[in-house]
């Protein structure tokens, strides 16, 4: 069987030839005979490398006698797994990182690279695992918080320094477990009751209804009263994004970008299941997600169906509400998928374009008094405000409205960005209008 390091290291490469943290790392729990404890380690380590990575980079060039594109790339994971063992894994002994890092490259066919390995990590461990920062301002600041220096600079220009690094800094923080109470099924103190059955800490969100935050309890998809339909998990920003809606009960709603299907079922709950809602996705594959979501949470009034969201579809009717939660580039969520933290924002620039489209064809379906969410979990202007400005710009039939003005900052006005706010949610986009002719 193998080490939990060296499927951490499989992971890590997997990642750099491009894969999701959170898909990759579940497929190999799911299948492997590892012990609680022995998952949880890996889980940690596996994270914890993507969220420090451009920081262990930087002390790993300080000390290697190589230069960091010339090292080969089970030598370089390894090194980054070990500096995050010593820097950052109190539970682990010192030398039992050096050790096993330097087992896990022989194990992985780079027996004449142990030496190198092992000079790297102790000689880190007799600067008593201090380092200076670096003195330009950008570097020292990606390396403190550990981000690209594309994603840093664009963060700054568009928020301020405070504000950027106040939300970098969150996103090395533990990502809280926020769970959707299933108000057609059960209750917050019922729940919350349940749960206490099997020393589960769960509490009430002082924010939202039918809201609690949980600690981490392993697999939730195992977990009975989830199974029961009681539950889904969904984050606070999420949750907020629905109540951003306002759905009412007979209200006919379209979720035109719906799976896996979380916002849709929150919108139905809220409605105490007494709505009608269209939810649509492109692939029928993910059709049948919000389909089997839909079924373990007893919920009636969803209608899953396949849908092109940047086409117009003649044969829907008109609808009271909208929720337009477009693709995005994902970077409000870096705290779950830290890997967003290194993408190319290049890579990203056709965004705005399909999501105006999107946003342009859903307003078509919209009532005259009706009322659009549009949404992402970016934190990146132009995929947020800028489309949002520009559509009510040219759509004079539209205008904007208020929303969550009780909750406070950063609510209030007809556009949110929700990035370092007191709440310890995502970073998360809500703009609401309104069809006025």
């Amino acid at each position: 069987m193998k080490s939990a390091r060296m499927i951490v290291c499989e992971l890590l490469e997997k990642l750099e030839k491009s894969a999701y943290s959170n898909l990759a790392l579940d497929g190999v729990l799911q299948s492997s005979d590892f012990s609680a404890r022995d998952k949880a380690f890996i889980s940690r380590l596996f994270y914890g490398v993507i969220e420090r990575k451009a920081t262990l980079d930087y002390i790993i060039s300080l000390y290697s006698s190589k230069p960091m594109q010339k090292l080969d790339t089970v030598i370089l994971e390894t090194l980054r797994m070990g500096i995050y063992q010593l820097l950052y894994m109190d539970s682990v002994p010192d030398n039992a990182a050096v050790n096993e890092s330097v087992e896990l490259v022989k194990q992985l066919g780079k027996k004449s690279a142990a030496p190198f390995v092992n000079a790297v990590l102790r000689s880190f461990i007799r600067d008593d695992k201090k380092f200076a920062l670096p003195k330009d301002k950008l570097k020292k600041f990606c390396v403190e918080y550990s981000c690209s220096s594309e994603l840093a600079e664009r963060l700054i220009k568009q928020y301020g320094e405070e504000k950027a690094s106040e939300f970098l800094k969150r996103s090395l923080e533990p990502h809280k477990l926020y769970l959707r109470v299933n108000n057609t099924r059960s209750d917050c103190g019922s729940l919350i009751a349940e749960f206490e059955k099997d020393n589960i800490v769960v509490k009430k969100c002082d924010i939202l209804d039918n809201c609690l935050e949980a600690d981490p309890f392993g697999s939730v998809e195992n977990n009975e009263l989830f199974k029961k339909g009681y539950y889904h998990v969904q984050d606070l920003s999420s949750q907020l994004c629905c109540a951003a809606l306002e759905p009412k009960k007979c209200d006919k709603i379209l979720d035109i970008c719906s799976a896996p299907g979380g916002k849709a079922f929150t919108i139905t709950e809220i409605t105490g299941d007494e709505c009608e809602l269209y939810a649509c996705e492109l692939h029928d594959k993910r059709v049948k997600l919000i389909k089997s979501g839909a079924e373990r949470l007893g919920l009636k009034s969803i209608k899953a169906l396949q849908n092109d969201a940047k086409v117009f579809n003649e044969s829907f009717p008109q609808f009271d509400k909208i929720l337009c939660d477009v693709p995005c580039s994902g970077t409000g969520v870096i705290r779950s998928k830290p890997e967003i933290k290194y993408s190319d924002l290049n890579k990203f620039d056709s965004l705005p374009k399909i999501q105006y489209d999107i946003l342009n064809t859903a307003s078509k379906y919209l009532k005259i008094g009706g009322e659009l969410v549009y949404s992402t979990c970016t934190v990146l202007k132009e995929e947020n405000e800028l489309v949002v400005d520009k559509f009510l710009k040219e759509n004079k039939n539209f205008e904007g409205v208020p929303f969550l003005a009780y909750i406070g900052a950063p609510f209030g006005d007809h556009k949110a960005s929700i990035i370092a706010e007191s709440f310890d949610c995502e970073g998360f986009f809500i703009s609401k209008i309104r069809r006025i002719n």
